[in-house]
């Protein structure tokens, strides 16, 4: 594997980790950053989240809501949030249907912080 470049093909992962209604897939982690294809089904919540860095959120398919200290914002597919991390943050499925996003975040500490 070439340590400057790195390939997923469609259906692979590094790692998942899966949560009631949630499912997390580490695609890419370096020491810089982490990317990873989250999934919420619908009417379900991510945990709240605070730590170090920045990240960015880029809706694949469906609608949520994304809160942000004390901003909530609503995103649809094509939409791209960014945000310091050490703001309170979390995401909301509130439709009926499952919301697909990639969340590119560093320093990489999310997939940590789930365990």
């Amino acid at each position: 594997m070439d340590e400057h470049v790195v390939f997923i093909k469609n259906g692979e992962e590094k790692n998942k980790t899966k949560k009631p209604g949630k499912l997390y897939r580490l695609m890419v982690k370096s020491h810089m950053l982490e990317a990873i294809i989250a999934e919420l089904d619908p009417h379900t919540e991510s945990k709240l989240f605070q730590h170090d860095g920045e990240e960015i959120h880029l809706v694949l398919q469906g609608e949520m809501e994304y809160t942000v200290g004390e901003k909530t914002y609503k995103l649809s597919e094509g939409d791209i949030l960014w945000h310091k991390s050490m703001l309170t943050h979390h995401a909301r499925n509130t439709s009926g249907e499952k919301v697909v996003y990639i969340t590119v975040g560093t320093p990489p500490s999310f997939m940590s912080s789930m365990v």
